[in-house]
């Protein structure tokens, strides 16, 4: 099942030449030498805006929330899910000790989620938001069966001081009792969750968390419903659209196939931006870098490859 018309040779072809420049540049004053005089980036291209998880750079050596910045700067991505990996070592969280026990680190690390200074994430939120960046989703590993209220309740204090609108997390298995929780304190605070399934997903996955307050919503990963064979997902997003938080772009092959470079699987990118294009849905298209990464290559230059590939069909 082939559903990408544009193709990944065909696309590589024209923009090799642009990537390549692009990853030359300075990383500050990329928008400015590149992208015609702006002195900021911008990824909104045909009213949809292109952003990136930060786990799309895992590989690379530098993993603060600062280093996210520059990644992003690079790519020219005026938005980005910020994950709570880089944000919480940039805001100073304990780090684990040699010989320290799994549950005494998890112990510190709620402690020091329960009391530090919102200001922390204000100042880095600004640094982004300075830059030209907007943080429109944070997602800390802090939705678990494990972790206390006050770290969920952490989360959503910490969106809202980093600027964002929404929480993204893991869709919890088979646990009703676990997304009534999240989703009463995500009432308390007022902030959107964004449940993250991967190829267990199938249209009626969301329904009960949805059911159980209006704050409980989509993280959708169109690869990875792909790969669980749900072949409704233009459907499902028209459905769903104003409960989609932001979206994970990707590509993979059905029957729970390998993550592929984009416009190489079977997943109807190019459809479903264009669908984000007419209904002019204001939810985010999120880059998430899941494919092995070349020989010769790194994350930053990857991602340049997806952001193009994306920006080609959505300015067609």
């Amino acid at each position: 099942m082939k559903l990408n018309n544009l193709s990944r040779r065909g696309f590589i072809s024209s923009s090799a030449l642009a990537a390549t420049g692009m990853l030359l540049l300075p990383k500050l004053s990329l928008a400015n030498s590149f992208f015609g005089g702006a002195d900021k980036p911008n990824s909104v291209i045909g009213g949809v805006l292109i952003g990136v998880t930060t786990y799309s750079y895992r590989n690379m050596k530098n993993v603060t929330a600062e280093d996210m910045l520059s990644y992003c700067l690079q790519n020219n991505l005026s938005g980005v899910e910020l994950r709570g990996d880089a944000t919480e070592l940039s805001a100073g969280a304990p780090k684990k000790a040699q010989g320290q026990s799994g549950a005494d680190f998890n112990k510190a690390m709620a402690d020091w989620r329960a009391g530090v200074s919102m200001d922390i994430f204000k100042a880095i939120g600004k640094k982004f938001k300075d830059a030209g960046v907007n943080i429109y989703a944070y997602k800390p590993v802090v939705f678990n069966t494990n972790n206390t209220d006050a770290e969920i309740e952490y989360a959503f204090k910490a969106a809202k001081a980093l600027g964002a609108d929404h929480c993204n997390c893991e869709m919890p298995e088979h646990n009703d009792a676990q997304t009534k929780r999240i989703g009463d304190l995500a009432t308390k605070h007022k902030v959107r969750v964004g449940y993250h399934a991967h190829t267990q997903a199938t249209p009626q996955l969301w329904d009960t968390a949805m059911e159980q307050s209006k704050y409980n919503c989509i993280n959708l990963d169109i690869g990875h419903y792909i790969a669980g064979n749900n072949t409704d997902v233009l459907a499902f997003i028209g459905k769903h659209h104003d409960r989609i938080t932001s979206m994970h772009i990707k590509d993979r092959k059905v029957n729970n196939g390998p993550n592929t470079a984009f416009g190489e699987g079977d997943t109807p990118i190019k459809d479903v931006l264009l669908l984000m294009k007419k209904k002019k849905y204001k939810f985010a298209a999120t880059i998430e870098l899941e494919y092995k990464v070349p020989t010769g290559s790194d994350d930053v230059k990857e991602v340049a490859k997806c952001r193009e590939y994306m920006a080609a069909i959505l300015s067609a």
